[in-house]
């Protein structure tokens, strides 16, 4: 779908923002700390950062990539999680155009990049992202959104349910957790948004790089030593279904 330059614009410097404020959720929402207040501040020296030292992007190639207080180095992710806010921003408005449903995925989009991050960095995944969004997907899918209810409402319970079988099997055979409450509250919101036909193939892509990653952790030798953080590829795996899901499923079944 075409958008007009200032759309992609004004796509482009929201995104930008957009990911400035998930970069706050990432670091803030595992430590208990409120997302709205204080201000933003430097994890080292714990100074609020003033706004010209804030803009995104920008601040971080101009403070030379250190905090303009202490000169602590500024992690690459935090630019990184910026821009992909503003990448995203300009690939939902390419796809959706300038519509509610643009909006409601960007939001779904932004959420799946902090659980990702998340879920990587402290192997938990917020309830206040999984269940807000959860509840959203449900409530867009009765104010006319591309899932109709019905399929919103089983996806959540199918995507869910599937994982929480499998925790529940492996549990039984190997008397261990296999599969956290987190991922099973994610794989839900994900199946409310994208719909129960969308819920196979995210589990089949997220299973995929998975497993390939444990391959690669395997071959390093810490592949008995680390845990994989499944939340990490079940994200991605359904942002990748936003844009290109309903193509993957029909070439599937067209070959079938």
């Amino acid at each position: 779908m075409s958008a007009s330059p200032l759309y992609i614009v004004a796509a482009v410097f929201v995104g930008l923002s957009v990911g400035s404020f998930v970069n706050v959720i990432i670091y803030r929402l595992p430590r208990g700390l409120s997302v709205v207040k204080p201000r933003s501040f430097c994890p080292q020296c714990r100074c609020s950062i003033p706004w010209y030292e804030n803009i995104p992007v920008l601040s971080y190639l101009v403070l030379g990539r250190r905090c303009g207080g202490c000169r602590a180095l500024i992690p690459a992710r935090y630019p990184i999680v910026e821009a992909i806010g503003g990448a995203l921003a300009v690939l939902v408005i390419l796809r959706f155009g300038t519509s509610y449903d643009a909006i409601v995925a960007y939001a779904f989009l932004m959420a799946l990049v902090a659980v990702t991050l998340i879920d990587w960095d402290h192997r938990i995944i917020p309830d206040e992202i999984t269940l807000s969004f959860l509840l959203a997907g449900l409530v867009w899918s009765f104010l006319g959104g591309s899932v109709n209810p019905l399929h919103s409402f089983l996806g959540a319970l199918a995507g869910g349910g599937v994982l929480y079988g499998v925790g529940f099997v492996y549990k039984l055979v190997r008397h261990a957790e296999g599969m956290g409450g987190g991922d099973v509250k994610l794989m839900a919101m994900i199946g409310a948004f994208l719909g129960i036909k969308l819920v196979l193939p995210v589990i089949l892509i997220a299973s995929l790089s998975g497993t390939l990653y444990g391959i690669v952790l395997l071959r390093s030798g810490k592949g008995g030593k680390a845990a994989v953080a499944f939340g990490s590829f079940l994200a991605p795996a359904a942002a990748l279904c936003i844009f290109y899901g309903t193509e993957m499923l029909g070439w599937y079944i067209g070959h079938f």
